[in-house]
């Protein structure tokens, strides 16, 4: 049996294996600051692999740095081990019953990085859509510390750690001489992790004010690549305006749109009322608006470049009899018009040829039913076409200003009605959410993240969503920072961030069932970042001294139950969270069956042949039980064979 590592990927070995997979002649070796022989790659070697200059320190080059940077991407690829313990007490159903354990809803607490790592093979290219709205940089707001001592060598040793101070959260104010790098360094990891997570044709929102908006904007080019870069929409999100240092009152925020790959596709909205009222005329078909037939923009195709006779009374048109002529790149009009027609060609008011919409082959086939003659603003008739509502609504513009997107009035005020007043500050819109996430994801079926969740406006949208129709399910992580002792959310008992997006979930979720009475999942199953299950033993036996042997004659943490087990187990082998889990007994001993029998484990001790079988018998992709588990050396004999009878297929793990 193989023995399951029990922490996250390290994506830089993993990078390296790949590079000496595809270049294998570039891997060689050297003496690192230290005097020790350690790997390395050739760049000399690879770069004539490549046949592209690698640029070294001190070359100019154009990039988008900052101090630490480069600890940045090392704490990104870094493991760790630790691991997600479930909490069924604050855990709701997919029915709203609290402590439910069948939602396929997820709600982390802990260190946002932390639980993308922890989600990295589980969910790797399995996330639909992210939005987030991480703490804008303005000068007094928390951010994440991130601990660059911690390497790929030393995680181990600060598992489960926190800095120096004791907290993962700190002020950044603007007298701060790191102010701009702290942001950066603290949202550049988070995203380069989170980028993994997205599936092929994923997108990416993040909401952000002015104090960043030039830098993440760099930031995000360099992570997802500019060319995955959808669309910035501005906001309107405080009618009323803020004062700023310019003198300026700010009344936006943006919103950007990114995309994993080019195989993404930005969702629509619904139309206005005012956008509605443009398709006035109908016909059997359904409402239409009359377009100009000319293209707006040129085209690279000159065959969209021909000749239309109109009747200048303005009742008729059609095309003249032309052939293709290749050597000019031009069509060879073969008749002219008639005394009562006047050549239209796609030439714009200010003189620049442009082409028509549709090819002449198209022209002729749907002349009849969509096309039809209008007068233009100068009063000369011209060809016009019909442009016809879609069902799925509009291509979104860069300019949202809707009254619904106020953070007061629809943010603030929300929930004030639903939480009580003043529990929670600065809250989104959950209508600007609404259609962030539209616009992000059409998949009714998607798995939407949110890494800064805050007061939980996204799990809220969500639920709204599917109660129009659909089964999104979110993963919503917050790190469980502490209220301030005056605040209102302190009075009304709340300890942290974490207790307030729960019960929001819990209220808003019993709200949307009561107006609604929707049959979509309510709940979320909650868990926390906690150390890893395992002592240090299981991850570095060669360190243990002789004399500490009977210590670890379990290398289980004594507080840790099998459900925690599980869990790790889970993540581990990249089994989803939200998975079906059932428990059953097999001779008097514990069995968990995930996945309707994807994954089978015991973590009893004195498991006999009995159970052995009967786990075998049910063909699991996976089975798993702990090292020391089985009750005899016969029992342990005799695993294999017993496998190799019933299920030799089935991938069998130890911890």
């Amino acid at each position: 049996m193989e023995k399951l590592k029990m922490h996250t990927p390290d994506l830089a070995e993993e990078n390296y294996k790949k590079l000496a997979a595809l270049f294998p002649d570039a891997v060689t070796e050297t003496i690192d600051e230290n005097g020790n022989v350690v790997r390395a790659i050739d760049k000399d070697v690879l770069m004539q692999e490549i046949n592209a200059q690698v640029v070294d320190d001190g070359q100019e080059r154009y990039q988008f740095t900052w101090p630490d940077k480069r600890k940045s991407v090392v704490l990104a690829n870094a493991p760790i081990a630790k691991t997600l313990r479930f909490e069924q007490e604050k855990s709701v159903g997919r029915d709203g019953t609290l402590g439910g354990t069948d939602s396929e809803n997820i709600y982390i607490e802990g260190d946002n990085l932390d639980a993308l790592k922890l989600l990295q093979e589980t969910y790797l290219g399995k996330v639909n859509a992210i939005y987030i709205d991480p703490p804008y940089n303005t000068g007094n707001a928390l951010i994440y510390k991130n601990d660059y001592y911690q390497n790929a060598q030393n995680y181990l040793d600060n598992s489960g750690q926190y800095d120096d101070d004791g907290n993962r959260l700190v002020l950044n104010p603007v007298s701060n001489g790191r102010w701009h790098t702290d942001w950066l360094n603290m949202m550049y990891v988070r995203l380069k992790v989170a980028k993994d997570l997205l599936s092929k044709d994923g997108i990416i929102c993040l909401t952000i004010d002015d104090f960043e908006i030039a830098n993440i904007t760099k930031m995000m080019d360099e992570i997802f690549g500019e060319d995955n870069h959808l669309g910035t929409v501005i906001i309107k999100n405080n009618p009323q305006g803020r004062s700023s240092v310019t003198g300026f009152q700010i009344s936006h925020e943006y919103a950007l749109f990114y995309s994993r790959s080019s195989e993404a596709q930005i969702g629509r909205l619904p139309r206005s009322e005012e956008q509605l009222a443009r398709y006035k005329d109908k016909d059997d078909i359904g409402p239409f608006e009359w377009r100009n037939f000319r293209a707006q923009y040129s085209s690279e195709s000159p065959k969209m470049v021909y000749p239309i006779y109109v009747k200048k009374n303005g009742t008729d048109f059609r095309i003249p009899k032309m052939v293709w002529n290749e050597s000019k790149r031009t069509y060879d009009v073969l008749e002219k018009p008639n005394e009562d027609e006047i050549v239209s060609l796609p030439i714009d008011e200010n003189g620049r040829t442009r082409t028509w919409k549709w090819s002449i082959d198209t022209v002729n086939a749907s002349r009849d039913t969509e096309m039809g003659v209008r007068k233009d603003r100068s009063g000369t008739p011209t060809v016009y076409y019909k442009g016809r509502m879609k069902d799925e609504g509009m291509l979104p513009y860069t300019m949202w200003d809707k009254p619904e997107y106020s953070s007061s009035t629809f943010g603030a005020n929300l929930v004030a009605e639903i939480m009580g007043k003043n529990v929670f500050s600065y809250p989104k819109s959950i209508y600007a959410v609404i259609d962030c996430l539209k616009v992000a994801c059409s998949e009714e079926n998607a798995v939407i993240m949110d890494f800064f969740s805050g007061s939980a406006t996204t799990a809220d949208a969500i639920m709204q969503l599917n109660a129009n129709g659909g089964n999104r399910k979110f993963i919503l992580v917050q790190y469980p920072e502490s209220v301030d002792n005056k605040a209102e959310a302190k009075k009304a008992g709340y300890k942290t961030i974490c207790d307030i997006g729960e019960e929001r979930i819990r209220r808003a979720g019993k709200k949307i069932k009561e107006e609604t009475g929707a049959d979509i999942d309510y709940g979320f199953r909650c868990f926390k970042v906690d150390s890893s299950n395992m002592k240090d033993v299981y991850y570095r036996p060669a360190d243990i001294g002789q004399m500490n042997l009977d210590q670890f004659t379990d290398n289980i943490k004594e507080d840790r139950k099998p459900d925690d087990l599980l869990i790790q187990v889970m993540l581990d082998l990249g089994v989803l969270l939200s998975s079906k889990v059932e428990q059953t007994d097999i001779a008097g001993k514990k069995v968990f069956s995930v996945a309707d029998g994807y994954l089978i484990a015991c973590f009893d001790k004195d498991v006999t042949e009995d159970v052995v079988t009967a786990i075998a018998k049910q063909k699991p992709f996976y089975a798993v039980f702990r090292d020391s588990s089985m009750a005899n050396d016969s029992v342990a004999a005799n695993f294999e064979q017993i496998f190799a009878t019933y299920s030799p297929q089935t991938v069998r793990k130890v911890l």
